[in-house]
């Protein structure tokens, strides 16, 4: 079977890529940064070397022998000390990605964008429909549009790329992947004094790894898919996790105009500190926002069928090894 350029396979999305793809019996090449941090954490028959999407010679010699890229690597957090990093992993290394697949002629450039390129109004579903022309409030997501923007423009030079747009994914994964697992892992500490207010649209990871898949073998070139399975408040996942660990405490939920405040301050103090707010405004706006994504698409054209919350959590709190 033809091989696969992956990156971002220490994250959670590209860790279950090199699964599923191993799973299928697919040869997978690992692009790393350390091929010593992430040997542990791949199926032995994945292989991995040592490169950096930001080093276009590095992905050039990655792609050798290669057909397909699954391009996951990227920076999901919503707040880093130098905001500028966003811009250079997440646009430029995407753009080194696209370059270096246009020159090697791969077949298919399976490309991680996520759902907020789209446009939408609080509580409203929304759709692959329209992409939001207006920059967004932070520069994660400022740099994803732009990311998404460089790919989209590729297609015209003959990138045969297919996009996926994920929720927030969470599940069996790499340890140190930021996101929904985070806060799994603090609930069941007893970690969290109070809940945010809002919440998120959820998919699991393995789900997500596989809409991916289905995409490089079923989707037209330049479609895009949401992958998406449900939409959750953080009080109605805390209740659900004390329905599998009755043990686990569901705490009160912060006014949000509170949350505002210590985000507000604390985002000012980190500016001095060069420490992580407590709360980033990213994180709040986001969780504020409402977004309800529908995957319709998905499971009409590419026969993705997502796993419950409810189903998928049962498997996911094991995983994160708190007693």
């Amino acid at each position: 079977m033809d091989r696969v350029l992956l990156t971002g396979a220490t994250g959670m999305l590209g860790n279950n890529l090199a699964r599923e793809l191993i799973a299928d019996g697919r040869p997978v090449r690992a692009l790393v940064r350390s091929v010593e941090r992430a040997r542990p954490l791949l199926p032995e028959a994945c292989e991995v070397v040592a490169g950096d999407v930001l080093d276009r010679d590095s992905i050039r010699r990655g792609l050798l022998g290669c057909s397909a890229v699954y391009h996951a690597a990227g920076l999901p957090e919503q707040w880093l000390r130098d905001a500028q990093q966003f811009q250079r992993v997440n646009v430029e290394g995407t753009e080194n990605l696209i370059e270096a697949s246009l020159a090697h002629g791969v077949k298919r450039f399976v490309y991680a964008s996520t759902i907020d390129v789209f446009a939408w109004r609080p509580g409203e579903p929304f759709d692959e429909s329209v992409i939001d022309a207006q920059p967004k409030g932070t520069a994660y997501e400022r740099s994803k549009q732009d990311a998404d923007r460089l790919v989209a423009v590729a297609l015209e030079r003959g990138l045969p790329a297919v996009f996926l747009h994920p929720s927030a994914i969470y599940g069996p994964g790499p340890a140190g992947s930021p996101g929904l697992n985070d806060f799994l892992r603090d609930l069941l500490r007893g970690a969290i004094p109070m809940l945010l207010p809002g919440g998120m649209p959820l998919v699991f990871g393995r789900d997500v790894a596989r809409g991916h898949i289905l995409a490089e073998q079923r989707a037209a070139v330049g479609a895009r898919y949401i992958l998406s399975e449900s939409y959750w408040t953080l009080a109605g996942i805390a209740r659900a996790v004390r329905d599998e660990r009755p043990a686990t405490k569901v705490p009160r939920i912060m006014p949000l105009w509170v949350a505002g405040l210590v985000a507000t301050a604390g985002e000012a103090s980190s500016r001095l500190t060069r420490k992580p707010p407590l709360i980033p405004r990213g994180q709040l706006h986001f969780l504020a926002s409402h977004a309800v994504p529908v995957a319709d698409r998905a499971r009409r054209e590419l026969g993705w069928n997502p796993t419950p919350f409810r189903k998928a959590l049962a498997e996911t709190l094991p995983a994160l090894h708190v007693a």
